[in-house]
């Protein structure tokens, strides 16, 4: 990470919630890139992470109560609020959201909060009923009025055994919504990035379409780390339920031909990365009418051959300088890979194997980079830590 950002401070409220371990490794991202970080902890977040270990990743100390004379006479909770470039909340609880919307003060992190005048992320996490209630809508309504910024939450398994929206956003997310937010030299900066996400719906009759499995989850997370670079990033999306990345212009898309023409008219563009599920095939002739069961079946559906985005990118006059696919593989993994890279004309594939369980709409993924150098493997882990890996390679070839 560039040196300037070793003089930026982040002050981070852990709030009380099973996701609390998790502003651990934020912490540990943070002080890695040279970013220093003071910590607020809550009397319920203390209940999940401790205040030692806390402190020992983030090497300073850790505030929490109000009223400590210790700790106003160290740092004021005014000066607190004011010392950071940043704060960000993580986990951001029902609790945290509604005081900081309704401007309570009756602890260290609702009166950092409200006597803050610098800007604030939160990264929500609660169970999905919570997150879905009448109440938390209204709050989330409120703070993003009054310009707070928020990263995820995601939709996933929760600790309590449902699932939906409300999981906190995965810290290698989280630090790249934070890096987007920093001022700080940039090695993008300047450059424009086309990104293509998650799967198209290629229309059968008004109600059925033929699709994928793509989640959308590694072409939002490598969007978004290409922002938190500084690329000016356009992400070209078919149909998810996924949160555009901080930075990030998202265009809808739906079917094969309405991604590349979106993908069109985004050029210009420094660098391609086409993470897409395009489907290779669409219905001849889709019925403007609903096909009916009563009709008995359908006769067979005659399929036409749907554009190659991949390919046409590659060839296209404006060209991105950097061009990268992407090959998901049930087998002969670097073998199609490779094949692939030869009829595309790009200049990397980045191949993933998705006959392994939890990585087609999964949080992890093991990738193997192809280029004409040879082949570059990964081993498995977060979909966010391969995108910010992938980011930063690709801002090598433009240094």
């Amino acid at each position: 990470m560039p040196s300037t950002w070793t003089e930026k401070r982040i002050l981070l409220i852990v709030g009380g919630g099973i996701a609390a371990y998790k502003a651990l490794e934020l912490t540990r991202l943070l002080r890695k890139a040279g970013v220093a970080v003071r910590p607020i902890l809550t009397q319920a977040g203390a209940e999940f992470v401790t205040p030692l270990s806390l402190s020992a990743l983030a090497e300073d100390k850790v505030y929490s109560e109000i009223f400590s004379l210790t700790d106003e006479a160290e740092m004021g909770h005014i000066e607190l609020s004011r010392s950071a470039d940043l704060v960000v909340v993580a986990p951001a609880t029902a609790d945290l959201m509604a005081k900081a919307a309704g401007g309570l003060a009756n602890d260290l992190a609702s009166t950092t909060l409200l006597a803050t005048d610098k800007p604030v992320l939160m990264a929500p996490a609660m169970n999905v009923r919570m997150w879905l209630h009448a109440a938390t809508v209204r709050n989330l309504a409120t703070l993003e009025a009054d310009g707070v910024l928020f990263v995820g939450p995601d939709e996933g398994a929760m600790a309590c055994g449902e699932y939906g929206p409300g999981r906190m956003a995965e810290p290698a997310a989280i630090f790249e919504a934070i890096m987007a937010i920093l001022p700080g030299v940039r090695p993008l900066a300047g450059k424009r990035a086309l990104v293509t996400a998650g799967p198209t719906a290629e229309a059968i009759d008004p109600v059925r379409v033929l699709t994928n499995r793509s989640s959308g989850k590694q072409g939002y997370a490598i969007a978004g780390a290409l922002a938190a670079l500084g690329a000016e990033v356009v992400l070209i999306s078919g149909p998810t339920a996924l949160p555009a990345p901080a930075g990030v212009s998202r265009v809808d898309v739906e079917s094969a031909r309405e991604m590349l023409t979106a993908c069109e008219a985004a050029l210009p563009a420094e660098i391609a990365v086409c993470v897409a599920a395009v489907a290779d095939w669409r219905p001849a002739d889709a019925s403007g009418r609903k096909l009916k069961k009563s009709a008995g079946a359908p006769e067979p559906i005659a399929l036409v051959e749907n554009p190659d985005i991949l390919a046409l990118l590659s060839k296209d006059v404006r060209r991105p300088r950097l061009v990268v696919g992407f090959a998901a593989e049930t087998h002969d993994l670097e073998a199609n890979a490779r094949a692939k890279l030869g009829r595309k004309g790009c200049d990397w594939i980045v191949a993933n194997d998705v006959s392994v369980a939890g990585t087609m709409g999964g949080d992890d993924n093991a990738v193997a980079i192809v280029s004409a150098g040879g082949i570059e493997r990964w081993e498995r882990m977060a979909k966010a830590e391969v995108a910010r890996r992938l980011a930063q390679r690709i801002a090598a070839e433009f240094a």
